[in-house]
C-alpha cells in the first residue's frame, strides 16, 4: 500500500449517491486515510426499504477520521450538481476527485421496460455522470493527483451482455464511454479517468431488495471491496494511471494483497454482471 494512499489528509472527494453501498464504502475507505467527502445524494430521510440517509453517512465518515458534507440533491440537476461542487469548494477549498457512483437499474425485457425507467437510467447514469464530472472539472486542472473515477463495467460485446437488458447496458458502457472519453481528452491536463466494476455481486440494498435476496447476500463480498480498490485506484499517480477499466478483486490483488476473505461472499462468490 502506498504512502500516498495511507494518507488522503485534506485531499477532497465528491461522490454522488453515496448515502449507502458502494458510494459510502468509497467515501469510508477514503476517510479512515484522512480525506474530505462531499456527499450528492436525495435521501435526506429514512427509506422504508433502504438504510442510510445522506446525514447518517456524514456521521459514519466523521467516525471514520474524516471530513464530511452533506448535499441534497439529484445528480441529474444542474444546479443541485452545482451546489454540491460549491459546497466542496466553500467548505474544503478544493476538489482532488470526482467519483461517479450514483446509478439507476431496470433489467425488464424490452417489451416490458417502461419509456419512464429508460428515461431515468440514461438520465441518472448518462447525464449525471457527465453533469457531475463538467463541473469538477475546473477544480481538478488545480489538484496535486486529480482523478475522476466511475463505477461503470468493461466494455464487453458479448450478445450475452448485449442481449439480457440493452437499455441498462447502454446506460453504463455509455458511463464507461464517457470515462474512456475524458482519459483521452484530459490526458495532457494529467487527469487521470478510470472506471472501476466488481468482479462479484456486492452485499448492498440492491441485491437484499432481489427475490431470494438474503441468500444473494450470503454469495455477496461486502461494499468495502469497493472502497478499498477506489482508494487504491486514486492513490496512484494520474498521469500513469488512466484510461482503465478495473475490476475491483484484480485491482487489490496487484497492489500486494493475497487474501480477499475478509471482504465474504463464500468460496464462490456470484459474479457480477458483464464479466466472462
Amino acid at each position: 500500500m502506498s504512502t500516498e494512499q495511507q494518507n488522503f489528509t485534506d485531499r477532497t472527494l465528491v461522490v454522488s449517491g453515496a448515502s449507502r453501498g458502494i458510494g459510502l464504502a468509497i467515501a469510508l475507505s477514503a476517510a479512515r486515510r484522512g480525506a474530505n467527502v462531499v456527499i450528492l445524494a436525495k435521501t435526506a430521510q429514512t427509506h422504508p426499504r433502504l438504510p442510510g440517509t445522506v446525514h447518517t453517512a456524514v456521521a459514519d465518515i466523521e467516525a471514520a477520521g474524516g471530513k464530511a458534507a452533506a448535499v441534497v440533491g439529484d445528480v441529474r440537476e444542474e444546479a443541485d450538481v452545482a451546489r454540491a461542487v460549491e459546497t466542496a469548494l466553500e467548505r474544503f477549498g478544493r476538489i482532488d476527485y470526482c467519483v461517479n457512483n450514483a446509478s439507476a437499474i431496470a433489467t425488464d425485457p424490452t417489451e416490458k421496460l417502461s419509456a419512464k425507467k429508460f428515461d431515468l437510467m440514461q438520465q441518472v447514469n448518462l447525464r449525471g455522470t457527465f453533469l457531475l464530472t463538467r463541473a469538477c472539472l475546473p477544480s481538478l486542472r488545480r489538484a496535486p493527483n486529480p482523478h475522476v473515477l466511475t463505477i461503470a463495467p468493461p466494455l464487453n460485446a458479448s450478445p450475452r451482455w448485449l442481449g439480457a437488458h440493452p437499455s441498462y447496458t447502454l446506460s453504463k458502457y455509455g458511463m464507461t464511454l464517457l470515462t474512456l472519453g475524458w482519459a483521452a481528452e484530459y490526458a495532457d491536463a494529467g487527469i487521470a479517468a478510470n472506471c472501476l466494476w466488481p468482479q462479484t455481486y456486492i452485499a448492498t440494498s440492491a441485491v437484499a431488495n432481489l427475490p431470494d435476496g438474503t441468500n444473494l447476500l450470503e454469495s455477496s463480498r461486502s461494499p468495502q471491496i469497493m472502497g478499498d480498490a477506489a482508494t487504491e485506484i486514486l492513490s496512484r499517480e494520474a498521469k500513469f494511471n488512466t484510461g482503465n477499466t478495473y475490476i475491483d478483486a484484480t485491482t487489490l490483488l496487484e497492489s500486494g494483497r493475497t487474501d480477499l476473505s475478509e471482504y465474504g461472499g463464500g468460496a464462490n462468490p456470484i459474479p457480477d454482471m458483464f464479466l466472462d
